[in-house]
């Protein structure tokens, strides 16, 4: 017994090789991150992401995206916004491996479209993430402010073309540069860049790869997984962001709620309340008023998320304006004038009238949407004469929520990726090409057919897969192998028994076709000679491509059985008549025709007492067809062409052509020549053209049949 070979297992250390490559492309992104950065060149490049392309295209998306997220989270160190922007290096990784394993970047054409793909992502999504992140303003001389100035796009996609064209430079150069240093890798080593977990044969799962994108299915179950990660990923990412925007608005209102009102205490401790009335009677012509002016204006700009500060006196009439400050949007309100209450501030009009401390007011109205916090002025009796207020901008703080909002979706994107890639090359390795691999060789098992030898090497093939994932699915495998082993020594099995059983069947045949045979004085081997023939004449309408729906191999199998019992039913048939040494009289001849009716029932009768789809059934047609004509002249039915059962076609040719070659009482063997043109001139009138086209096409197999019963 042949000792087997175990397949190859791959370990961990195949992947050191990758996990090197990784580093060396990361150093590759901030090396010339940070020449570029040195250089101060009058044009706007990164070259952040040339490692990241290049471990795309040698490693696949796990590498390109590893090194896409961690060169960013190195530069994240010194530029602290480089970890939002990392979501762009990123899908450069992702979009780069797409467009290689899909062979679109193998020519000029192809870098061309890598090039444009590259330049609209950090096009695109290095606009948005700084708009929404940061509130940008255009800057009128530049690129971004010319193209609003011409009046076709507004602000945002003016500065996202700007984006565009700037990065289109960057995303060129950088391709370049990759596809040089990708040249300069021998061919040899191009393949050793890859993360494997494919512990079985085949040792990089690219054959299952391939075969899998041959096929058409609707959602794979790596695609399911994917789906399932996303939504979950998403769900959570969705509530936690939620959760954390309320909480960060919610905690910013406080913060600045609390500095509003620490803005206005200091504000109300410097206004003396028992000179308010001398502010107003003054129209604020006074040293001291001018001197409280001056330090309102300085407390308010010390603070620059202090939107205003003013003091105003509450009367039933409105708010009477005893200080206000200058701001760059809103010039000030005079001393004394009377301004009408807003509407945000009605439910609090009781309190304010009586001087008591109100709660801080969030309005949104003609002045803005604002967080007010009024303090009391007192004078020495204790009375409040008025009230020093302070704004924050709540526009502001929603701002500033957008921007939080977008880190986190930036930087919750760079995970989402990173993640699900990991996640694909996870399940890859240790669910998907397992399965596939079984899958391959358990679909070639079931298309084995009634080939022992290839069941045999079948079952082998998936023996040496010798999957190793250490779960469930190493058990399926296992299982598996065990059941394939006995289904094959099962077949074996049954292929002896059922050899057996043919080798008795096709005994008894011959066994039945010798008792006539013997009865008939004449007809020495006649059926080992018309069984050769019938052999050599379906094999040579098979090689012909002749009557393809029809000739089958089991059809193929049962008309060469069958052919021993053509003439079972001269059993019938009166010694007298079977073996008469002469001319038979019209009488006689008809009585001889009855054999074939006579085999016919013989044949339908032992049809009878087997089951199934038997070859006894060509049996029954030749025996009761072979002397039928193509021209519809011969017995016992008259039928014509293709009406005639194909087998009894074949076994005119063969039965005409042995009693030709063969001596009888009543006459000689015929040379070969004489009864090849006998069987030429029955063409198409006695015989089916395409059987003696077969037939004598195959001469040189019919000379060794003769040569074998000594009659050529």
């Amino acid at each position: 017994m042949l000792k087997r070979r175990s397949a190859p297992v791959n370990n961990n250390t195949h992947n050191l090789a990758p996990l090197i490559f990784c580093i060396a492309c990361v150093f590759i992104n901030l090396l010339f991150n940070n020449l570029i950065s040195r250089a101060e060149l009058p044009v706007p490049l990164y070259l952040d992401t040339i490692g990241t392309v290049l471990a795309a295209v040698l490693g696949g998306t796990l590498p390109g995206v590893l090194v896409g997220f961690f060169t960013n989270f190195f530069i994240s160190f010194m530029r602290p916004a480089a970890l939002y922007y990392g979501v762009i290096n990123v899908m450069i990784a992702v979009s780069a491996s797409y467009l290689y394993n899909r062979k679109k970047i193998k020519k000029l054409w192809g870098l061309i479209v890598l090039v444009l793909v590259l330049t609209l992502i950090s096009g695109i999504v290095g606009a948005v993430i700084p708009w929404y992140m940061e509130g940008l303003a255009l800057e009128s001389a530049s690129l971004s402010g010319e193209i609003n100035k011409i009046g076709i796009f507004g602000p945002f996609v003016s500065y996202m073309i700007s984006n565009i064209v700037t990065n289109f430079f960057d995303k060129t150069l950088t391709v370049i540069i990759a596809l040089f240093l990708y040249r300069l890798i021998p061919d040899k080593f191009r393949g050793k860049f890859k993360f494997t977990g494919w512990r079985q044969t085949p040792s990089t799962g690219e054959e299952l790869i391939s075969k899998y994108r041959s096929e058409k299915q609707a959602f794979s179950m790596r695609i399911k997984m994917l789906i399932v990660l996303m939504i979950a990923l998403s769900t959570v990412a969705a509530v936690g962001t939620y959760i954390s925007v309320r909480v960060y608005y919610k905690s910013m209102i406080n913060q600045h709620t609390a500095l509003a009102q620490g803005t206005a205490k200091l504000a109300a401790r410097e206004i003396d309340g028992d000179k308010i009335e001398d502010y107003l009677a003054s129209d604020g012509d006074s040293e001291d008023y001018r001197r409280s002016h001056q330090l309102l204006e300085d407390i308010l700009y010390s603070s620059p998320e202090i939107a205003y500060l003013y003091v105003y006196q509450m009367k039933p009439d409105g708010f009477h304006v005893v200080f206000d400050i200058d701001t760059e949007d809103i010039p000030a309100d005079k001393i004394g004038e009377v301004l009408p209450y807003d509407v945000g501030f009605e439910p609090y009009l009781s309190e304010l009238l009586s001087g008591e401390p109100v709660e801080p007011v969030i309005t949104d109205d003609e002045y803005g949407h604002l967080l007010t916090v009024a303090e009391p002025v007192y004078d020495s009796a204790g009375v409040c004469r008025c009230y020093a207020i302070a704004d924050v901008d709540v526009e502001m703080l929603i701002n500033s929520m957008h921007s939080f909002l977008m880190e986190m979706i930036a930087v919750f994107f760079s995970f989402l990726i990173l993640i699900c890639v990991f996640v694909i090359w996870l399940t890859d390795y240790h669910i998907i090409f397992p399965l596939r691999a079984i899958t391959m060789q358990i679909d070639k098992i079931s298309k084995s057919g009634n080939d022992q030898e290839t069941l045999d090497n079948d079952v082998r093939k998936i023996r040496k897969l010798k999957i190793h994932t250490g779960d469930e699915i190493e058990q399926l495998y296992r299982s598996l192998c065990t059941m394939t082993l006995n289904q094959s020594e099962q077949m074996r099995s049954i292929r002896r028994l059922s050899d057996s059983t043919v080798k008795m069947q096709d005994g008894l045949i011959i066994t039945m076709a010798d008792m006539v045979e013997n009865r008939d004085s004449d007809t020495g081997a006649h059926i080992q000679k018309t069984s050769a023939y019938v052999k050599i004449i379906v094999e040579g309408l098979k090689e012909k491509g002749y009557y393809p729906e029809k000739i089958t191999p089991k059809f193929m199998s049962d008309v060469v059985r069958s052919a021993p019992l053509h003439d079972v039913g001269k059993i019938n048939i009166p010694d007298g008549v079977l073996n008469k040494p002469g001319k038979l009289t019209p009488e006689e001849y008809e009585i001889m025709k009855t054999h074939t009716t006579a085999g016919k029932n013989i044949m339908e009768h032992a049809i009878e007492t087997v089951e199934g789809d038997s070859y006894l059934k060509e049996a029954r047609n030749m025996a009761a067809y072979h002397h039928e004509r193509w021209d519809g002249k011969g017995y016992p039915e008259g039928l014509h062409g293709e009406v005639i059962p194909l087998s009894a076609r074949i076994m005119a040719v063969a039965d005409v052509f042995d009693a030709l070659t063969s001596p009888r009482v009543y006459k000689p063997a015929f040379p070969l020549d004489k009864a090849l043109s006998i069987i030429e001139e029955g063409n198409g009138t006695q015989f089916d053209p395409k059987c003696v086209e077969a037939f004598i096409d195959s001469l040189d197999e019919v000379k060794k049949v003769l040569r074998k019963y000594d009659q050529a």
